[in-house]
């Protein structure tokens, strides 16, 4: 648990930093169209429409649709925007901010007394008097209550800044659910939860203040709000500079590798930073981009999602054909597989596929109608699935999504019957699971390649350090670190698992 809460100081100022940074944006744009909505109904009406309208959008996927759009914005003007990270969840978490105060502060408006608005009127108060020295002060209370909402509501939607690439305390959650490490889920709803309560409490304290007209207990609470602020930003700034950036996908392996990767060039002498729980398209594309400087992907990701290819040649030559690919269209330097494939390998527990007489896909598909099919939450939108349907003609009674941990779960609880299972994951052995063959070779090879960003396309010194992990690493030894993590008991953190897979590779 301690290990656990240690990540936290550094994760809750991040966290704490892109949470008033979104509110702060989401005053500046609310506040003026709520004076304009109050004063002109269509205006209102639209603005409000708006900021409903956004609600209804699940706030990951409003995160996630603004990765692309900066990126596309990015290439239109030359590059210089950045697509990964604090900007595109603060514009997201910013319009999420927007509806609370926005219908507060026309609410307010429009329910004060008439009798006072003609009171200033008759005092010969321009509009601008009116709305600071009268209507301001009136509709505070109301509005504060707004700011309220909105705070809370950017601070538990900014945990799901991690699958854009921005820290947060969401890094905790993600990674304590994927590797079922309870502690690290504890630590970062504790974190967020409390961070929630305290700011609420310090902007409630500010809003009575405001309606008793203290000022002193306005300003107290606004200053310790901006001195937590100040104290965050301490140690934001000189992290951001001179720091490579390690991407990883949202699993254990990846969270291992990176780690691995990591060890190597801080033992070069670079300061590494993490950005995990990255979904496939974004990894690549953030790499492309220069947003992330190194991570492990695999060739035959690469080969269908990136390239489009459907055909399937052998391991090596998908391996070749993205080194071209990666290369001439993007800059990027495959520098090499690391020593084994994690492949996508359809599984049933062992007992049944053995009373179902089992062996291949081939085999499955006649009684795939009857079975259950449990995937990872990318499968069902790959073309490797598309390209294993149109082989065998499998159709499932039911599909479901699930984090790889839980479809694990769920094969072994009787949920689901097939998983599409990953070939260098230690659960196929502890599990007892049957891998199904590909008689009609309909999956690709999945060699775990090494990527590099385009920056360091000729910087020998920093392919050096990364060198010596090409062909280091075999699958066996990959199966057993990536165990030590998702085992049910005595689990070990992904960093001591790199720790673990160094040793083994030193040897």
């Amino acid at each position: 648990m301690t290990a656990a809460f240690s990540r936290v100081p550094e994760l809750l100022a991040q966290h704490l930093l892109l949470a008033f940074a979104a509110l702060l944006l989401g005053l500046v744009v609310s506040l003026p169209l709520a004076v304009f909505s109050a004063r002109n109904k269509t205006v209102g009406r639209v603005a409000l429409g708006f900021a409903s309208l956004v609600q209804t959008i699940p706030s990951l996927a409003l995160l996630a649709l603004f990765y692309p759009i900066l990126l596309s914005l990015s290439a239109l003007v030359g590059g210089g925007i950045p697509a990964l990270g604090f900007l595109p969840s603060l514009l997201a978490l910013s319009l999420y901010a927007l509806l609370p105060i926005l219908r507060n502060g026309v609410t307010g408006l429009a329910n004060l007394d008439p009798a006072v608005i003609e009171a200033a009127d008759g005092m010969g108060m321009t509009r601008t008097q009116k709305l600071w020295l009268v209507e301001a002060p009136l509709v505070a209370p109301v509005l504060m209550a707004g700011i309220r909402t909105a705070a809370v509501w950017t601070i538990g939607a900014a945990t799901l800044s991690t699958t854009v690439g921005q820290p947060s305390l969401g890094d905790l959650i993600f990674a304590g659910l994927q590797t079922q490490n309870w502690a690290l889920v504890l630590a970062g709803c504790i974190a967020a939860a409390g961070l929630a309560l305290a700011v609420d409490a310090l902007l409630g304290l500010a809003e009575y203040g405001i309606a008793r007209r203290r000022r002193g207990l306005v300003w107290a609470s606004l200053g310790v709000l901006l001195v937590g602020v100040l104290v965050a930003l301490a140690p934001a700034w000189p992290a951001a500079r001179g720091t490579v950036t390690i991407g990883a996908k949202g699993f254990s392996e990846q969270y291992i590798l990176a780690r691995v990767i990591g060890h190597r060039l801080e033992g070069a002498g670079y300061k590494v930073r993490y950005r995990e729980g990255l979904g496939s398209a974004v990894a690549f594309s953030a790499l492309a981009g220069g947003d992330v400087d190194v991570y492990v992907d695999y060739s035959g990701t690469i080969w269908t999602n990136q390239m489009r290819r459907s055909d399937v040649p052998p391991r090596q030559a998908i391996v070749d054909g993205v080194a071209a690919w990666t290369r001439q269209a993007h800059g990027v330097t495959l520098l090499g597989s690391l020593g084994f494939e994690n492949a996508y390998a359809f599984a049933m527990r062992g007992d049944d596929a053995k009373r179902r007489g089992i062996a291949s896909i081939a085999d499955l598909a006649p009684v795939a109608p009857t079975l259950n099919l449990a995937t990872d939450v990318e499968f069902l939108e790959r073309p490797e699935w598309a390209a294993v349907r149109r082989a065998y003609g499998l159709r499932f009674k039911s599909a479901h999504p699930y984090q790889p941990t839980f479809m694990y779960r769920a094969l072994a609880s009787g949920t689901a019957d097939v998983i599409p299972a990953f070939s260098s994951d230690g659960r196929i052995a502890a599990d007892h699971l049957t891998v199904l063959s590909d008689p009609k070779g309909a999956i690709p090879g999945y060699d775990a390649i090494l990527l590099l960003a385009p920056r360091w396309a000729g910087d020998a010194r920093f392919q050096a350090a990364l060198r010596p992990l090409i062909g280091a690493i075999p699958v066996s030894r990959m199966r057993e670190a990536n165990y030590l993590v998702d085992r049910d008991t005595d689990k070990a953190s992904p960093d001591q698992a790199a720790r673990w897979l160094e040793r083994g590779l030193a040897r």
